[in-house]
């Protein structure tokens, strides 16, 4: 039988590269927020094309930081509603309810399973302060509409891309097109750690700041706490590993496309209904 998801062939091929990153970690001595966090944070950020990539725990722990850093921020409070799909995994959800926000579930397009941006304006109303789209299967959401909808009625747009490592509409990646956007590395996905491992990617330099103390405990200097923050940080030797497999994500995702479009080809039969592919 062909196992569905081969992680431990899929992780092996890198395995003498693992091997030399984690005697380097090792033998370094230091294991949080060192020089392979912040290689890493660098290098992510270029491949969205964003200002920042900060590094955190996992793809909720993502989620929930950026919705509490705009409440720092003053740009939500609790009560306030985000507009999310109603397909979306747990996560998702888990994220909005823990920032004391309200999900708000919007129907998905029959066709490509993505949330439809006609169903986010029927859900508009003086509460709502977010949209939270979450880009399924390797697909982005139409982020121009999307963000146009956003656009006129003032409200932050939050990615949920913990299934859209690299994925791109009209020559820009997840991660870049809304407000802040949160990834998995969950081992699953299609740019996995060896462990639980998460970022947030953004172009806003208030929430970046805020960001990067609040998943340490709320502090930029030991022991100086500027809020009630968390622990939730990418550990050295996960973004280490990360850091080489970023390296062939792009490749990976051009064989991932490849078996994708030869089941669209080749899948016929009238009881299964195959996505609708607009990317």
């Amino acid at each position: 039988m062909i196992p569905f998801l081969d992680l431990k062939n899929i992780n092996l091929q890198y395995g003498d590269e693992f091997e030399v990153a984690f005697k380097r970690v090792l033998q370094s001595g230091w294991f949080i927020l060192g020089n392979e966090l912040e290689t890493f944070e660098k290098e992510f950020a270029s491949f969205c094309g964003t200002k920042y990539c900060l590094g955190v725990a996992n793809g909720l722990d993502a989620l929930i930081l950026i919705l509490e850093g705009y409440k720092l921020l003053g740009k939500l409070k609790e009560g306030d509603e985000v507009i999310v799909p109603a397909n979306t995994y747990i996560a998702s959800i888990l994220a909005i309810s823990k920032a004391g926000l309200v999900p708000m579930l919007a129907e998905p397009d029959n066709n490509t399973c993505l949330i439809a941006p006609e169903n986010i304006e029927k859900l508009i109303s003086a509460k709502t302060k977010a949209i939270m789209p979450v880009h399924l299967y390797g697909q982005l959401c139409e982020m121009d509409k999307v963000c146009e909808i956003a656009k006129l009625h003032n409200l932050l747009v939050v990615e949920d891309a913990a299934q859209a490592h690299g994925a791109i509409l009209n020559d820009k990646k997840a991660g870049n097109w809304g407000d802040a956007a949160g990834f998995s590395f969950y081992p699953g996905k299609n740019l996995g750690a060896l462990g639980d491992a998460g970022a947030i990617t953004t172009n806003d330099d208030e929430l970046a700041g805020i960001l990067k103390a609040y998943r340490n405990y709320g502090s930029n200097v030991k022991y100086y706490n500027l809020f009630k923050g968390i622990n939730s940080r990418l550990d050295e030797l996960q973004a280490a590993f990360l850091k080489i497999k970023l390296k062939y994500l792009d490749k990976e995702n051009d064989e991932r496309r490849a078996i994708a479009c030869c089941y669209l080809e080749n899948i016929r039969n009238e009881k299964i209904v195959l996505p609708t592919c607009h990317n």
